[in-house]
């Protein structure tokens, strides 16, 4: 998409625009109207400036979330993929492996951090793991279902002509399953991003600096209101940017396999 065609399509992008200059003015008068004290609740103004005093450690911290995020929905789009089409193509395996899947994403990742740190240790790794975590099962459910759910007359359609097991997985269920693929991994982007803020609680960079997650559990215990705030904007832009780049990629992808293969 170009830039050109971007600024055409202000139906995309305006009104969420319009949305958030009314929520921030909102914010602002019941700040102002309502004598709300900042401790409480800091107005625009104050968030603003702190983001901009707090610039270094706010980047530094948005850049190693980004990165324990990304690397964590990466691994678990690898890994998930995987799983998701050996579940695919066993329903032996399939119904022995699948609920402890289950087991895994109900399982509270508040639990979940603290033995991965024990485990791991101190530093990236951890948080990277704990994000993995949580991005893992979309990927699974989202392909498995995408692999198990083609039509009966295709596949008979394949069986009449032959085609052995490796061709009926790349021209029949990778292709039925991609699109269940890009969906679980527009889920996971964001729960990599969750995973990675939680693995931060638990875990510090040392002398790397601090994660988002680290200055949120900071900001808390120094007070430090609009800081927090400041945080939860970032953590927030962070999950809606990754989100945004999966769908830019996921949209490419499928555009290109179907150029592909038509």
């Amino acid at each position: 998409m170009t830039l050109s065609h971007f600024v055409k399509r202000r139906d995309i992008w305006l009104p969420p625009l319009l949305a958030a200059v009314a929520l921030v003015t909102l914010w602002d008068l019941a700040v102002r109207l309502g004598d709300i004290r900042p401790y409480l609740v800091p107005s625009p103004s104050v968030v603003a400036a702190t983001l901009w005093s707090e610039r270094s450690v706010l980047g530094t911290g948005f850049w190693l979330t980004s990165q324990a995020a990304i690397c964590g929905l990466l691994g678990g789009t690898f890994l998930g993929t995987i799983i998701g089409v050996v579940f695919a193509q066993s329903i032996a395996v399939r119904r022995a492996f699948y609920p402890y899947a289950i087991f895994l994403q109900t399982v509270p990742i508040v639990a979940i951090a603290p033995l991965l740190v024990l485990w791991l240790g101190q530093g990236i790794q951890s948080v990277i793991a704990v994000a993995f975590v949580l991005s893992l099962f979309p990927i699974v459910t989202n392909v498995t279902v995408g692999m198990t759910s083609i039509p009966s007359s295709l596949l008979d359609l394949f069986t009449m002509y032959g085609a052995n097991r490796w061709q009926r997985f790349y021209k029949l269920q990778f292709p039925f399953a991609l699109a269940h693929l890009v969906t679980g991994v527009r889920i996971s982007s964001g729960m990599a991003v969750i995973g990675a803020i939680v693995g931060e609680f638990f875990v510090g960079y040392g002398g790397r600096g601090r994660g988002l997650g680290y200055l949120i559990r900071e900001a808390v215990e120094m007070n430090r209101t609009d800081r927090l705030f400041a945080v939860v904007i970032l953590s927030t832009l962070l999950g809606v940017c990754l989100f945004v780049l999966t769908g830019l990629f996921s949209d490419k992808l499928l555009s290109r396999w179907t150029m592909r293969h038509l």
